[in-house]
């Protein structure tokens, strides 16, 4: 059965999407913006600031669902200058440890409010083993 995340801890969903789904075994949050909780976007910032309040925003839905930097299976980067790669990359890696998840980074055409970059994550959950928030989970 489909369960929606939701934390005040990463911004709300601005549109028809949650900021995080899963059925229990796997969550797949939406794509996150350099966008902070209280709604302030950072789209002048460098592409090291966009990308860690990017993935500020993953790691707090993660952590909503029970989940960390350890249960990512698969990260989609998505930029629109690959030439920010290496900053990005840089950034990045701070965030994961010896073992870091798959990954995909991709240059496309633009991205949502003139952003630098928007992340995404695919990350193993297990009922049995997570804990979410009561507030943070609902029944689809």
């Amino acid at each position: 059965m489909k369960r929606v995340i939701s934390t005040d801890d990463a911004p709300a969903a601005v549109g028809a999407y949650s900021q995080a789904t899963t059925d229990g075994d796997i969550l797949f949050t939406a794509g996150q913006i350099p966008l902070t909780p209280d709604g302030d976007l950072l789209d002048g910032e460098d592409i090291a600031t966009q990308t860690a309040q990017s993935l500020d925003n993953v790691m707090a839905i993660l952590e909503e669902a029970g989940a960390s930097a350890d249960d990512v299976l698969k990260m989609s980067v998505f930029m629109d200058d690959i030439a920010d790669f290496d900053e990005m990359n840089e950034t990045y890696e701070g965030y994961f440890g010896e073992e870091p998840p798959a990954r995909s980074a991709v240059e496309v055409g633009a991205l949502p409010k003139g952003v630098g970059v928007e992340i995404e994550a695919i990350a193993s959950v297990r009922d049995g083993d997570a804990q979410p928030s009561e507030s943070g989970v609902s029944d689809e």
